[in-house]
């Protein structure tokens, strides 16, 4: 099995009542729900409200791989705009600047995959945040 068809599969557990959440928080661009965090990865559901953007960011321990479950995400790389479409991934290097943006008036939802030594909060270098974090 590929690495999108096991994302894939993991999501739709996700919709089954017994799959259980390992953590829920809220931001003020939308929701996270984190449905594994392993040694060596992490996976998150992520959705984003109409009109919000993540911060424009970078991390010292850990690379991270997007795919667009619903909605079409704009996704700053290094300075360079890609639009992101349902079912299409991108990668985000370590150490890469990086945000998603949801420029549409709907609800996008991503899955995060993250892999790498350490995957604390801290780990998140803010170089610019619409919410003053």
């Amino acid at each position: 099995m590929t690495d999108l068809k096991k994302i894939f599969c993991l999501h739709s557990l996700k919709r089954n009542k017994n799959y259980h959440m390992l953590e829920v928080g809220e931001r003020p661009w939308g929701k996270y729900y984190v449905l594994e965090d392993e040694m060596h990865y992490k996976l998150k559901r992520i959705e984003v409200d109409p009109g919000h953007r993540l911060s424009y960011q970078f991390h010292h321990h850990r690379q991270e791989f997007w795919t667009v479950v619903q909605g079409a995400a704009v996704v700053v790389l290094n300075g360079i705009e890609h639009h992101v479409k349902y079912s299409e991934s991108i990668h985000i290097p370590l150490g890469a600047k990086h945000r998603i943006e949801n420029r549409s008036s709907e609800l996008l939802v991503f899955i995060e995959v993250q892999t790498g030594t350490y995957f604390g909060e801290d780990d998140i270098v803010r170089l610019q945040d619409d919410y003053a974090r």
